[in-house]
């Protein structure tokens, strides 16, 4: 069949729906996944987007006829969805676009946990979409009737509970902004069984619509009210989460927005407390300070580039404790090498009882240290290997080059990463240096020769 193969990404499918991704493509995404991985049992789950139901039903009927049984867990969290296909140890399809927005729809594909489909074996399935070569089915898959759907989410609830000492955790005064995504139920369930803890919600039914604001919070906008309302009604904290709930961001009894650079950080440092000498992963994008505070603690940390496929198998292999991106995806040794946004929002609630410590007074040490731009992207027209070659031969002169994940180039007192989206046509910089002026004289430069058209 036609499709557009620009839905088929890095570590996911995801397209505008109906236009890029309808039905049709979701039925025959179903029978080849079938026939890529010959797997018989799915688990699948799916968002709150109104494209999701129709994307469901043609998905699972390729799924069916490719052979497969279908078991669906319903409307769920993607940590949920992970942790139903670790504990049932089976393949899984989520129905999700995660933080595009609403008129977006896509399929996020798990093997085995904690391998997820992507990169050559998202291109395998395109081929055999595009070519039909379905495998014949020996038989017709069935629906199986979920009895266990509460029996999941109550596992879930308590396995991210374990994770965590209850008990320690002090009165604090949390302001939760799901977006109408979907962690909002789950997130009030397992809140509830936290006595210290005061929990305003906003939006927390999930809605299609999106009625109140984008599913992603990185963009100021979607972020503004909580930031507000946190300073307004003296929240100690304020958490918001993406659209699907596997990213987590937080805003600081200031009402500032925390950097996840910065928050990644804090939590790599307060989980070597438990286990000193851990290895912990990070991305090439991140502050110097996450490096930092991992060796300052005494743990060894590993380089990895961005992608939840990759970052999940890198600290599988390693066995590491914790992994991060700093981009709001943080990934756990003891989550099924998976990431969660509910877990690392009760990890600082933790480490801030732990510590008697007000976020912002942890923060400000790395404020008054790293001085990082945040991630700029930049749309470019030209062939993004070219412009990072262009960006190298400019800037990389007595530094330290590093092709990890885009360009990295290294000074003693300031770096920068560049690279180029997997979804969109950008390049993504971030940059960091030891003074702010530093950092801005630096950003602008970098900046200015993205820019600049060969």
């Amino acid at each position: 069949m036609q499709v557009n193969p620009d839905i088929f990404k890095a570590n996911d499918i995801r397209g505008i729906y109906p236009d890029t991704l309808d039905e049709t493509v979701a039925y025959a995404v179903g029978r080849a996944f079938v026939t890529l991985l010959k797997v018989d049992m799915i688990v699948v789950g799916r968002d709150m987007r109104l494209s999701s139901p129709h994307l469901f039903r043609a998905l699972t009927q390729g799924l069916m006829d490719g052979g497969a049984d279908v078991l669906d867990i319903g409307a769920v969290s993607t940590d949920q969805y992970y942790y139903a296909c670790a504990t049932l140890d089976h393949a899984g399809v989520m129905i999700t676009a995660s933080h595009n927005p609403a008129e977006y729809g896509g399929f996020k594909m798990v093997e085995r946990i904690p391998q997820i489909l992507s990169g050559d074996a998202v291109q395998d399935l395109r081929r055999i979409v595009e070519t039909d070569a379905f495998a014949g089915p020996a038989r017709r898959g069935k629906m199986v009737q979920q009895s266990k759907h509460s029996d999941l989410t109550e596992g879930f609830t308590q396995k991210v509970l374990s994770l965590i000492d209850v008990d320690a955790l002090t009165p604090l005064k949390v302001i939760a902004d799901t977006g109408n995504g979907m962690v909002g139920p789950i997130l009030k369930r397992i809140y509830s069984r936290l006595p210290t803890v005061e929990l305003t919600g906003m939006y927390l039914e999930p809605d299609g619509n999106l009625p109140n604001h984008g599913p992603d919070p990185l963009q100021p906008e979607n972020r503004a009210e909580l930031q507000q309302r946190v300073v307004a009604e003296g929240a100690d904290i304020g958490f918001a989460f993406d659209g699907d709930g596997d990213r987590c961001f937080a805003i600081d009894d200031r009402g500032e927005f925390v950097s996840s650079d910065f928050l990644s950080a804090l939590i790599a440092r307060y989980l070597l407390e438990r286990e000193p000498g851990a290895k912990i992963i990070y991305a090439p994008r991140c502050s110097h300070a996450v490096r930092d505070l991992i060796t300052d603690a005494g743990g060894i940390p590993l380089v990895e580039r961005v992608g939840h496929a990759i970052m999940k198998q890198r600290l599988a292999a390693e066995n590491a404790l914790f992994a991060t991106e700093g981009t709001g995806h943080y990934y756990f040794r003891d989550f099924f090498y998976a990431d969660s946004g509910i877990l690392p929002s009760l990890i600082v609630m933790e480490m801030l009882s732990k510590q008697r410590s007000r976020l912002s007074d942890l923060l400000k040490p790395l404020e008054s240290t790293y001085f990082i731009s945040g991630e700029i992207n930049t749309p470019i027209s030209q062939d993004p290997e070219s412009k990072m070659e262009e960006i190298a031969g400019v800037f990389g002169e007595g530094g330290e080059i590093e092709w990890i994940d885009g360009l990295s180039v290294r000074f003693d007192d300031w770096h920068f990463n560049l690279r180029p989206s997997n979804t969109e046509p950008l390049l993504r910089l971030n940059l960091e240096a030891t003074s702010k002026a530093l950092m801005e004289q630096k950003r602008d430069a970098v900046l200015k020769a993205i820019q600049t058209e060969s």
